[in-house]
């Protein structure tokens, strides 16, 4: 069951971050072009953003009452809505409709981010952090690929009336759509109710699976707490330092194949490496891995913040800053399903990713006003003193024996 289990997930994770890659690669232009302005090609990724993060509770409630398989399967019909809402937008030059279409697009992720839970519900403690860094590392290949065929896909719908600039929300709407069909037809057993049935009674009793027991389960919890740290600074530091690098870049000269070779080592570095952040978290505990990406984090805050216009230096940066974020996000995730009831879970997941996204929203919000008045090196600055809390949460946790520590 784990293993077909994991196979169904990992399928709808390349697929499922096909489909975000595609229409992300060209959000910005979309929105430029239909906006009319330059100072508006943020608030496309942004409406993304802030959509992943709201629904991430209501998805979370409807798996908790229901199951994996129909709030990811519900999450990826969102996200075709998104996506085929976006090319309407673009049809009739509507800006308010495209920001609410990219705000439904952000669904996909939502389904990728849950993704990572679904496959530790069956997997044994001492395997948990592997298959979720399976998992995640699934995306790589449609993070990889998504970019590279987006100019097709603006192609494709060159014939309809419509921005090229819109033709990979058409393809990615497609994408959902098999991802969607996939989940619904083969997650079955739904591994989080084979986990409940599994479980031993007590833990298991009705009240624990609301939105308030699972707020209720990580306050009771100091692992849990920490894990939810963890999380939420890994990604925020992660988004905040990524979104201004092209920037820093561009202004030290850099063109755009340079730009895109930074990017791309970035991405391998946050998830080609997940199965060995997954194995170190599983072989010597949870929190030395937290202090790895620590370490990793306030290592490319280093770096890229003090490159100025050494390239070199900026791309090791940024591949360390994918490799801490890999760190966090595993060690973080695996850490939280450790330290809280099995009822709790799915609440407690769904909180821990729309603190995780909503954190990250702020943070690239005010990246470029922190780089405009300060500079990029400030901003590097800014992001290492975030991790001051995970370091001393984690040495309190070190301090306090449990599951956790001992995991």
């Amino acid at each position: 069951m784990r293993r077909r289990t994991t196979a169904v997930l990992i399928a709808s994770q390349i697929l499922g971050g096909l489909g975000v890659a595609i229409g992300i690669a060209l959000a910005s232009v979309l929105a430029e072009e239909i906006g009319g302005s330059q100072a508006l090609s943020g608030l496309a990724q942004t409406a993304a953003v802030a959509g992943t993060a709201l629904l991430s509770m209501p998805l979370a409630a409807l798996m908790g009452a229901r199951g994996r398989r129909p709030g990811l399967t519900l999450a990826y019909a969102i996200g075709a809505t998104g996506g085929g809402l976006v090319v309407l937008a673009a049809a009739l030059r509507s800006f308010p409709l495209l920001l609410v279409g990219m705000a439904a697009f952000g669904a996909g992720s939502s389904a990728n981010l849950q993704a990572r839970f679904a496959a530790a519900d069956l997997a044994p403690a001492e395997q948990r952090a592997r298959a979720i860094s399976t998992v995640v590392w699934a995306t790589t290949v449609g993070a990889v690929l998504g970019p590279n065929i987006a100019a097709p896909a603006g192609r494709s719908v060159a014939g309809l009336g419509i921005p090229e600039a819109a033709g990979p929300f058409l393809w990615a709407a497609a994408v959902f759509v098999v991802c969607a069909v996939l989940v619904a037809v083969l997650l079955r057993p739904d591994p989080l109710l084979t986990a409940r049935a599994l479980a031993p009674r007590e833990e298991h009793p009705e009240r624990g699976r609301s939105l308030r027991a699972g707020l209720a389960a990580v306050a009771a919890s100091a692992p849990a707490r920490l894990a939810l740290v963890t999380v939420s600074t890994s990604h925020t530091v992660m988004v905040a330092i990524m979104v201004m690098t092209p920037v820093d870049l561009a202004h030290h000269g850099a063109g755009i194949e340079l730009i895109g070779l930074v990017i791309s080592g970035h991405i391998a570095g946050m998830y080609a490496f997940s199965p060995l952040m997954g194995w170190l978290c599983d072989r010597a505990g949870r929190l030395p891995v937290i202090g790895l990406a620590v370490a990793l984090l306030g290592a490319a805050a280093l770096l890229a913040g003090t490159a100025g216009g050494g390239h070199g230096r900026t791309a090791a940066g940024l591949f360390l800053l994918g490799l801490g974020w890999s760190a966090g996000l595993v060690a973080g995730s695996a850490l939280l399903t450790d330290s809280v009831p099995q009822a709790a879970r799915a609440a407690v997941q769904g909180l821990s990713d729309l603190t995780m996204n909503a954190a990250a929203g702020l943070g690239g919000a005010l990246a470029g006003l922190v780089v405009a008045q300060a500079g990029y090196g400030w901003l590097n600055a800014l992001g290492a003193v975030l991790l001051f809390p995970v370091v001393i949460l984690a040495v309190l946790g070190r301090r306090r024996p449990g599951r956790a520590g001992a995991a």
